[in-house]
């Protein structure tokens, strides 16, 4: 077989048809370019969640209170006050490797300062809260254990919300008055971005849980625990014990449904990463059908290309030329469309991705193994569609080629 001529002829047979051949891969360049974007928005979604949820700390374990059944009906998380300061103490003296424990009440409310207001939310914390949350300030300082024990009047708080009371001006020192109490601002947190649950990390008041217990929202019982473990191979164990001493505590009896709900941030990132890893299948998926009627489309254009090219064929069997070349010729011609239609695709699914990202504020991420997979993927989707074609024209009589008019 005469590769470089059979190239050649293939390569003079598409200019002869040079919008034929564009639009062809016209299909394939939609394809592929959807594939690319679609999969890139999936990818950054992942990623995205993936670094919010790794904004929540390390080897942290969260506790939630509520998930009672009353009268009949069942509560989910924070549906019940069922958390106790005591329990946190417990977990501090009984569970062994943790190293941090924080008790917290949170709750949405107007503060001002001056002429100015902002309606935030306000998390009641312990002073472990911004270790375990590895959240250190841009300025100021976090306020300290004696400042929980004695329900002091202290906060920190964070960048967005530091920006909306006051604008430029510094805030440490500050009075902030939350529900006409004054608070003395300390410190101003650093930015974390969204969290898992899309709120904006910023738009915050943390203060000494027994703070906002006393001058806020009053009551005893806590909504969540955040406990860290300072060993990653001891996450599971201290959950486990973590159940058993609370079930304990609360006198639940076997068989009985908790009356809280404990997580690990691993088992938090597989839930999410899991619902963005279906999004991403899907969108690409739907992308993959148009890369699918791409190929359709070079099918039915080489079909009726071996037609039109009938006596073209018959003269150049006539002059030697073997069934396997005209069959080569044909699929060089498919395989080339959709490579090229691949490669432009890239392009342009690349430059969506990156549109989208700047102008939508969508996160995206285009990894190099979804390129070379897209770019094999329209190769091969040349090959299978243009295989049919290139055999019917490499079958065809000679002398009936020659015939055809």
């Amino acid at each position: 077989m005469r590769i470089a001529p059979t190239f050649h002829v293939a390569y003079r047979a598409l200019r002869r048809n040079k919008m034929r051949s564009v639009l062809t891969a016209l299909g394939i360049i939609i394809g592929v370019g959807a594939v690319i974007a679609m999969v890139g928005i999936g990818n950054g979604a992942k990623a995205q969640v993936e670094s919010q949820i790794a904004s929540l700390g390390e080897n942290v374990i969260l506790i939630f209170s509520g998930s009672t059944t009353s009268s009949g009906i069942r509560t989910g998380w924070g549906g019940a006050g069922t958390l106790k300061i005591e329990d946190a103490e417990a977990i501090r003296r009984e569970v062994p490797g943790v190293i941090g424990v924080s008790e917290e009440v949170v709750s949405t409310t107007q503060v001002a300062a001056g002429n100015q207001n902002w309606f935030t939310r306000i998390y009641g914390e312990s002073a472990d809260y911004f270790d375990i949350r590895q959240w250190p300030l841009t300025d100021g300082v976090p306020f300290t254990a004696q400042d929980v024990r004695s329900a002091n009047k202290v906060c920190v708080i964070g960048g967005t919300t530091a920006t909306q009371i006051y604008g430029n001006e510094n805030p440490i020192g500050q009075i902030l008055r939350i529900k006409n109490v004054p608070f003395t601002i300390l410190g101003v947190l650093t930015s974390k971005g969204l969290s898992p649950q899309g709120v904006d990390q910023e738009d915050i008041v943390v203060k000494p849980y027994t703070s906002v217990m006393k001058r806020v929202i009053g009551g005893t019982t806590l909504r969540n625990l955040n406990v860290q473990i300072g060993d990653a191979r001891q996450v599971e164990a201290a959950q486990q014990q973590i159940i058993s001493l609370l079930r304990q505590r609360h006198n639940i009896r076997p068989g009985r449904d908790d009356d809280f709900t404990v997580r690990t941030q691993q088992e938090i990132a597989e839930a999410a990463t899991a619902t963005s890893r279906v999004m991403t299948v899907l969108l690409g998926a739907i992308a993959g059908v148009s890369l699918l009627v791409g190929g359709i489309g070079i099918m039915n254009i080489m079909l009726v290309s071996v037609t039109e090219r009938t006596r073209e064929i018959g003269v150049r069997m006539a002059v030697g030329a073997r069934g396997n070349d005209i069959l080569t010729q044909f699929l060089i011609e498919a395989v080339t469309l959709s490579s090229v239609g691949g490669v432009i695709g890239i392009v342009c699914g690349i430059a969506t991705s990156r549109i989208l990202s700047i102008y939508a504020n969508w996160p995206t991420l285009i990894s190099i193994s979804s390129i070379a997979i897209a770019f094999l993927f329209s190769a091969a989707v040349g090959v299978f569609f243009g295989f049919y074609p290139a055999r019917k024209a490499a079958a065809l009589d000679p002398i009936e080629a020659l015939r055809y008019e």
